[in-house]
């Protein structure tokens, strides 16, 4: 499969294309464009913009995850990781951000807030049905296989 064309488009000057920062990255890191440090109280979320408007191709989606440097060093993460950003969305990317640590944390303009994986995606066919298979597993639910 080739890679997909994505564009991007800046709605604010200050907006940062974004772009893998190793050969190997999976996640285009997204930066934060506010014109101020947007601060995070412990348990506080938060909307972040990018200044970002995107075009994913058909039959791919933008998944919104978190930075492991962000969460591991100061709690921050996305809230809905992954956020979905589907192939026909054209407003701004919002990163939903939220402080799980024990501290206030500052947020600056420009700082590298999430990442975003483009990924293939498929749409299923949607068929109604009287019964459902029977499994080995059944309706067994959460821990249902062990802990």
């Amino acid at each position: 499969m080739s890679a997909p064309r994505v564009q991007f488009q800046r709605l604010r000057p200050d907006a940062v294309v974004p772009r893998y920062m190793t050969a190997g990255a999976a996640g285009l890191d997204l930066v934060a464009a506010v014109d101020a440090p947007v601060i995070f109280a412990p348990g506080d979320r938060r909307a972040v913009g990018t200044g970002l408007a995107v075009a994913i191709p058909a039959g791919f989606e933008g998944q919104v995850r978190p930075r492991s440097g962000l969460a591991r060093k100061l709690g921050v993460t996305v809230v809905n990781a992954p956020g979905t950003i589907d192939s026909d969305y054209r407003g701004e990317i919002v990163v939903l951000l939220i402080n799980l640590g024990r501290e206030p944390v500052a947020l600056e303009p420009g700082e590298r807030v999430a990442q975003l994986v483009i990924a293939p995606v498929a749409q299923a066919e949607i068929v109604e049905v009287e019964a459902l298979d029977v499994t080995e597993r059944g309706d067994g639910g959460f821990g249902s296989t062990g802990r």
